[in-house]
């Protein structure tokens, strides 16, 4: 993956020092969600993520030598709740890929933060008791459909169905729920599959989530026509199964909550293709390699891990991301057109969901 990582100090004026109090970005947005990727490397190749075609046995992912250790990301993570994070999210490629990750779990839990994983799910059965145990809170599992054809097709790699829904019940027997079921919904291929993932999870205490297909990075060939917009998801579903809007959890929550009429759980639905929610934005994302991003349809990032490596203080290294938060101005998806969907972007696989 060659995307750009712009020197984080270079020929800029920095923000005054971080003083405490709450830290603002141009749009008056403050820093509540840190993600962070712990490998670029992913064992599916769903489509609208690492497609095949681009993620092939020639492609060349990150040596290990590039890759932040679990030392450097808990440092970093240390420094991100000092600025005000609350919440911290590992992500990927595929986060259980990246061998003995309960040990970055144990050091992160240190933290007085919420600490959950999102994955595709292949791996999770055996190592979720690991996790838990590690002091892991929630996990959030990838399931793009309950039709084993159509799934298969989408994760490219044959993977069955059975195996996700086995992980997802090691996970909560783990202690690790409710459990949130994301599934990207693409219009004519699996938006048929809506309302049998909201019966599949209805009652069972679980959360199922349903996205909008987004144009992340520049290899899914995104197109308007293929989004379900997740106002057409709650028709269809409260059609069938009424529903109420919730509140959110917190300010900044990215799924807009629904629950059922007849009290069988809820669900949630992510819309920043057709109703953006960049002015409420509160995520920082940190890739595998340690560049800093500030959207998650970035073009580049911020090199933090020369700062690291470098010899930088805490404090040096925490200014430095300050200065990043509050220069930070973006708002994509309000922004969003034909021509901006083909800027080419950092993608998912490399800075995760």
């Amino acid at each position: 993956m060659v995307m750009k990582v712009i020197p984080i100090s270079s020929g800029r004026t920095p923000a005054p020092a971080f003083a405490g109090g709450t830290l603002r970005d141009t749009l008056g947005r403050s820093m509540h969600d840190l993600r962070i990727s712990v490998t670029d490397r992913c064992n599916f190749r769903c489509v609208y993520c690492m497609p095949r075609e681009v993620f092939d046995a020639n492609y060349t992912f990150l040596p290990h030598s590039a890759i932040l250790s679990f030392e450097e990301i808990a440092r970093l993570a240390r420094i991100f709740v000092g600025l005000g994070v609350e919440k911290i999210r590992l992500t990927g490629g595929e986060p259980l890929v990246r061998r003995d990750l309960h040990r970055l779990v144990a050091m992160l839990k240190e933290l007085d933060v919420e600490l959950t994983l999102t994955t595709n799910g292949s791996l999770l059965a055996k190592n979720a008791q690991a996790l838990a145990q590690a002091g892991l809170d929630r996990v959030t599992v990838s399931l793009d459909s309950l039709d084993e054809a159509t799934f298969r097709a989408m994760n490219d790699v044959d993977f069955p169905v059975a195996k996700v829904l086995e992980s997802i019940d090691a996970a909560a027997a783990a202690g690790l729920s409710p459990v949130k079921v994301n599934m990207v919904v693409k219009r004519g291929v699996n938006d048929g599959d809506i309302l049998p993932m909201a019966e599949r999870w209805r009652g069972s205490g679980h959360i199922a989530r349903f996205i909008e297909y987004m144009d992340v990075g520049s290899s899914n060939g995104w197109r308007m026509d293929d989004v379900v917009p997740s106002a057409e998801v709650v028709r269809r579903i409260s059609e069938r199964w009424p529903l109420e809007p919730v509140g959110a959890n917190y300010a900044g929550e990215v799924a807009a909550r629904w629950r059922y009429v007849d009290g069988a759980g809820e669900i949630g639905v992510i819309s920043s293709v057709t109703q953006a929610f960049c002015g409420s934005c509160t995520r920082m994302r940190l890739s595998t390699e340690g560049a800093l991003f500030t959207c998650l349809f970035a073009q580049s990032g911020h090199d933090l891990k020369s700062l690291l490596r470098g010899g930088a203080s805490d404090e040096e290294i925490r200014d430095q991301i300050a200065a990043v938060w509050q220069r930070r101005a973006d708002r994509y998806s309000e922004i969003r057109t034909s021509e901006t969907a083909k800027l080419r972007k950092v993608e998912m696989s490399y800075i995760g969901g």
